[in-house]
């Protein structure tokens, strides 16, 4: 909830969630032209969605973010947009579904399927996943505290896994505790960084291991099986990945113990 009177804003981060959809979308009035600068969309988008405001002060600043984040704030009149720079370049109609997202969201207007499906196959070309990951990687920073904890040592969790399940072939990247205690991120794997993750939730005496060892084992398939891209969609856990994660021994007393923690 914002404050009454405050200013509006939104953030968009890297994929804008599709599961939000309305049934009555906002689109666009008119094709847009292929020449047309970024504040001119954003003008335009606005004009379709606000026909009856006040045209409000537009500044478009393009930002070095370490992923393709965008966010709009207006406040007195004026309208501050900030865009990733790894879409400086992109086409003017790529340019006008963001602009259709972000607006559409700030003013909580439903936003066309048309619009994140145009969006999403632009982040997902091939070209694009590959750029994102090395400017992740050159401007990205990454906590990574090192594998032993207080009670549990996780080179040696990933090691006996890699025994049991991989037959000790997977390549063993950079491992780490979180910096809390986090119960609602257990574990993530970041290919840009080749790292795991685990959250500090589980460096305690009074956590079974068994529970510990089923995110770490989560995580592992992640580099086995890898984030698939089918057009504007991404699959992060296939079909293949989530039999291979009942495979894991104890797999159903396991999950009930991180559903007590």
């Amino acid at each position: 909830m914002q404050h009454p009177g405050g200013p509006l804003q939104f953030q968009l981060d890297l994929h804008f969630d599709s599961g939000e959809l309305h049934s009555e979308p906002v689109t666009a009035v008119q094709p847009a032209p292929s020449r047309e600068a970024a504040e001119q969309i954003f003008a335009r988008v606005f004009r379709v969605l606000r026909p009856r405001t006040p045209m409000p002060q537009i500044a478009i600043e393009w930002r070095k973010y370490a992923s393709v984040n965008s966010s709009v704030r207006l406040e007195q009149g004026c309208m501050s947009i900030k865009i990733s720079d790894l879409l400086q370049s992109c086409p003017a109609p790529v340019m006008e579904a963001l602009a259709f997202i972000l607006l559409g969201k700030m003013y909580r207007k439903a936003v066309s399927k048309t619009h994140v499906r145009r969006y999403n196959l632009y982040l997902n070309r091939r070209e694009m996943r590959r750029d994102m990951q090395l400017v992740k990687q050159a401007r990205g920073r990454k906590f990574i505290s090192g594998p032993v904890g207080q009670v549990y040592d996780l080179a040696q969790v990933f090691g006996d896994l890699n025994k049991r399940y991989f037959n000790g072939m997977m390549a063993c990247p950079q491992l780490g505790w979180s910096r809390t205690r986090s119960r609602r991120l257990l574990g993530h794997f970041d290919p840009s960084h080749n790292a795991i993750i685990i959250s500090r939730v589980f460096d305690q005496t009074k956590v079974d291991k068994t529970a510990l060892e089923l995110v770490m084992y989560h995580e592992m398939l992640h580099l086995k099986f890898p984030t698939e891209y089918r057009g504007a969609r991404r699959c992060i856990h296939s079909a293949e990945f989530k039999a291979a994660e009942k495979e894991f021994d104890g797999w159903k007393e396991a999950r009930e113990l991180l559903k007590r923690l």
